[in-house]
């Protein structure tokens, strides 16, 4: 049975050898690739985090207006929110790694886009507030990166951090436009009415996009990562599992470990400023449109942050780069500490998002590069899961109340 298997592979093997030699990239065509990361980046503009992540301080003051909830109330959606993301997205990593990532993506965003539709529906009830944002952390972390960022490390190998960062740039420009778009909307139709297109976009764009254009691997369209050309019919096996080691193989090494707590920590250091800095800003005497603005200009240097550091991933060495992106986001970090206002509060939000969309890329390319393709998605998911939970862990210490009289202090510096 195993050799009548090998020379199944093997046969296998020898058919996308032929059909690469013949399909794959040449002189004056693009490759298909490319479109795969145009496809992804759709789906991430449209996916959780920057509807959530990035628009969720925008909805802040509205929300307090209407029902008189505290800062802290709210905030606690949004950490029960990334508690459910963060132990949602193994369970999305094993399923892609098993039945695929169109499979979890389809579902995944139309029940995303309709969550977000029953905030039209939100009643006084504190429980109903939590109740649809836990709803969104489920069904979120099927439109989060894992899915779209295996699906493109089958797509590319030596040019992937490049591939990764440009993927993200979708994301990217999620950032920069879902911040302002959604204070635009608020003015304009209201806070629930803004929920509601944004939520009907969702379903609008992705599924068509996804469905009709996402493919899994290059070997299904007989092509080669990269667009790589075959010479005298002649290639490299091709693993059909991408190769790579097993996610309980990754848990028993010291990197998988390394991993997990700096990027923890990365997470606790810029998240926090991410969630709050709206508020943090208007407290200050900011207006509302120059905080949205900030916010926006935050995600907007995630763009260059990504797409810079795909750039230098496939030619530096990882670690050396994620040291200077990480530093440019602490200098950011140090002066927002400081009490910054005015002109300078831009020059903070964009120094934040150079090193938020540095992880984006390091995180992915690190483990597929340590740990292969194997089993990337449930890898990857684990090490998203720890650094959403950094997320969480300072969210948490802004919900209560000790930590507000913090804030407030926080808040009136300079």
């Amino acid at each position: 049975m195993q050799e009548k298997t090998q020379r199944q592979d093997q046969r296998l093997i020898t058919r996308r050898t032929i059909t690469s030699h013949v399909s794959s990239s040449g002189p004056g065509k693009i490759f298909y690739g490319w479109f795969m990361v145009a496809v992804a980046a759709t789906g991430l503009f449209m996916g959780y985090v920057p509807i959530i992540g990035f628009s969720f301080s925008v909805f802040f003051k509205p929300l307090s207006h209407e029902f008189n909830w505290s800062r802290a109330e709210i905030s606690l959606g949004f950490s029960l929110s990334l508690l459910v993301l963060s132990a949602a997205l193994p369970v999305v990593g094993r399923m892609v790694d098993r039945f695929g990532a169109r499979k979890i993506i389809l579902p995944a965003a139309g029940f995303f886009g309709l969550g977000l539709v029953a905030f039209y529906f939100l009643t006084a009830s504190l429980w109903h507030f939590y109740a649809i944002y836990i709803f969104l952390g489920v069904a979120g972390s099927g439109t989060a990166a894992v899915p779209y960022y295996k699906v493109i490390s089958h797509w590319f190998d030596r040019r992937r951090g490049m591939a990764l960062g440009l993927t993200m740039g979708g994301a990217g420009m999620g950032f920069f436009v879902m911040p302002t778009l959604s204070y635009a909307l608020i003015a304009t139709i209201g806070w629930r009415m803004a929920y509601v297109v944004i939520g009907i976009a969702v379903v609008a764009v992705t599924i068509p996009v996804v469905g009709l254009f996402l493919r899994e691997t290059p070997q299904r369209m007989g092509l080669l990562p990269d667009g790589d050309l075959v010479t005298h019919g002649v290639s490299a096996p091709v693993a059909r599992d991408g190769g790579g080691v097993t996610a309980r193989e990754a848990w028993h090494s010291a990197t998988f470990w390394v991993m997990c707590t700096s990027l923890f920590l990365v997470s606790v250091a810029l998240n926090g400023c991410l969630i709050h800095l709206v508020p943090l800003l208007t407290d200050r005497g900011i207006s509302p449109q120059s905080a949205a603005f900030a916010a926006s200009l935050l995600g907007g240097a995630t763009l260059l942050g990504r797409v810079s550091t795909g750039f230098l991933l496939d030619r530096f060495f990882a670690t050396n780069v994620a040291i200077c992106f990480f530093g440019v986001a602490a200098l950011g970090v140090l002066m927002l500490w400081a009490g910054v206002t005015g002109p300078l509060s831009f020059l903070v939000a964009f120094l934040l998002g150079v090193g938020i969309g540095a992880e984006g890329d390091i995180m992915p390319y690190l483990v597929s590069r340590y740990f292969g393709l194997r089993a990337f998605g449930e890898i990857y998911a684990y090490i998203l899961a720890v650094y959403t939970l950094g997320a969480i862990a300072l969210t948490l210490c802004f919900s209560t109340n000790s930590f507000n009289s913090d804030l407030s202090w926080f808040s009136s510096r300079g």
